[in-house]
């Protein structure tokens, strides 16, 4: 399985502060950075967009940056993502015509591209696309808001994608969202997970005059997944 990879969400980052939450959570060992891009449409809530994107880049952030896409339609909005500096991007076969297309899309303007699953959408896209995949993110709660609580079942889904993805011999990453926290993180990893979405219970960590407030929640979830590892 591959190295555990720890993206936080700046869903749950202070915005007033987004440069300074992002360089600190990655000097404490963060490895992405994460976006959730919602649209009030596809699901109800309204975030954020590509200038922030472009303008973390810009502010010297060159960390991966992880955009998942839960918006409908999705085409329109990838050249600008790709323009802004998103390294992955994501998107749910619900809110593409096209699924194919839209990754093919992805992958043609230089970015990695990934499917997202939510809690009660099928596997069976994969049978068709698994072949143009950098990445497969499972949610493990209902998109749409930060906070939530990991469902269970969420670790058997991850299981059977585990599966599918050492079937395929592909080098594709394994991300899973929604409720990611230290004492729970190890039996996710355990499941087949190697990339880590975790918002509020990294961003809601601290002090916020701290700078070195997310230096002890990252290093509990890297103690714990090094446990996972054996």
């Amino acid at each position: 399985m591959k190295e555990a990879l720890i993206a936080p969400s700046i869903l749950s980052a202070n915005f007033a502060r987004l440069g300074e939450e992002v360089d600190q959570v990655l000097a404490s060992g963060a490895d992405w950075v994460h976006f959730d891009v919602m649209d009030n449409h596809f699901v109800p809530n309204l975030t954020i967009g590509p200038m922030v994107c472009e303008a973390l880049r810009k502010h010297g952030v060159s960390a991966p940056i992880d955009v998942h896409l839960m918006i409908e339609p999705v085409d329109r909005i990838i050249p600008d993502f790709v323009a802004a500096g998103a390294t992955y991007i994501t998107f749910h076969p619900e809110a593409s015509p096209h699924i194919d297309r839209t990754l093919q899309l992805i992958r043609s303007e230089g970015c990695k591209a990934g499917l997202v699953f939510n809690p009660a959408t099928p596997l069976t896209y994969l049978e068709h696309v698994i072949d143009k995949l950098d990445m497969i993110l499972l949610m493990s709660v209902n998109p749409g808001f930060g906070g939530q609580s990991f469902i269970p079942s969420s670790l058997e889904k991850l299981r059977k994608v585990r599966q599918r993805i050492d079937a395929s011999g592909r080098d594709i990453r394994l991300e899973i969202d929604g409720g990611v926290k230290i004492d729970n993180i190890a039996a996710i990893r355990e499941a087949g997970a190697d990339t880590f979405v975790a918002g509020s219970a990294i961003f809601g960590a601290a002090k916020e005059d701290d700078p070195n407030r997310y230096d002890s929640v990252i290093a509990k979830m890297r103690s714990q997944l090094a446990a996972a590892d054996g």
